[in-house]
């Protein structure tokens, strides 16, 4: 019962985010700023959920650690998403195995 307690809430609240604009801002908003403001919503929204969950998804900071460096190295030379991921968990294994 709490499953769907949890599901109903879940669900509530990313309705409700995405709704609210929408019934207070009829008309389109011309402030810089506030667009500006609300363009990198989701982006930081989306850092804030990623970043501590990348850090305790391994059980161990280093081999995480590791693996985001990694990540952020092949992001960085352009590689593919799939080259990206796959070399973060091939890094961060490796490290578990050795640690």
């Amino acid at each position: 019962m709490k499953l769907f307690l949890y599901i109903f809430v879940m669900a509530m609240v990313t309705y409700l985010i995405r709704m609210i604009p929408f019934a207070f801002f009829s008309k389109k908003i011309k402030s810089r700023f506030f667009r500006s403001f609300l363009y990198y919503i989701p982006y930081a929204v989306l850092s804030a959920m990623t970043i501590p969950a990348i850090f305790y998804s391994t059980g161990n900071i280093l081999s995480a650690a590791v693996g985001t460096a990694a990540a952020v190295l092949f992001a960085y030379f352009g590689a593919p998403l799939i080259v990206v991921a796959l070399a973060a968990a091939l890094a961060a294994y490796l490290t578990g195995l050795f640690i």
